[in-house]
């Protein structure tokens, strides 16, 4: 399967509230993507496509010379295909030429699966934030990347 990795467009928002709906308890409203994609000028979205559709979609903020990773989400029938790799391969170019220095992130702890695709990224532990997630009060792993 070939994943194409490309800046957000208005008209996908549809499809990645599809997926934010699939992929968080707590989904963003398509209000707040809007606002991300239309006003706020710190942030930067990319979708990860197969055969013309939306199968991803991450994006983060960068303020002065630190990127912060907002959200990314792969469609459940998309995983373990190479999807969040490419979206996180285009996020940290994007990064490098915003002259991003360091990245960070928040997971949740239990999420092993994207604590993995991260660390293989280069982010690595270096604190928790407890009680971070509304729904359940789980503790969120706090992930940098030094070297972008």
């Amino acid at each position: 399967m070939n994943v194409v990795v490309r800046e957000i467009r208005k008209n996908d928002i549809d499809e990645v509230m599809e997926i934010e709906r699939m992929c968080f308890s707590v989904p963003w409203s398509k209000e707040a993507f809007l606002l991300e994609i239309t006003k706020n000028k710190c942030a930067h979205y990319a979708v990860a496509e197969i055969d013309n559709r939306v199968v991803g979609y991450g994006g983060f903020w960068v303020v002065v010379d630190e990127g912060h990773i907002t959200n990314i989400a792969v469609h459940p029938d998309f995983r373990f295909l190479g999807v969040g790799s490419a979206i996180m391969e285009e996020m940290l170019n994007i990064a490098k030429k915003k002259a991003v220095t360091s990245m960070t992130l928040e997971v949740r702890e239990s999420n092993i699966a994207a604590q993995a695709l991260y660390k293989k990224f280069g982010f690595r532990p270096v604190g928790r934030r407890r009680g971070y997630y509304q729904d359940n009060k789980e503790d969120a792993i706090i992930m940098w990347k030094y070297d972008v």
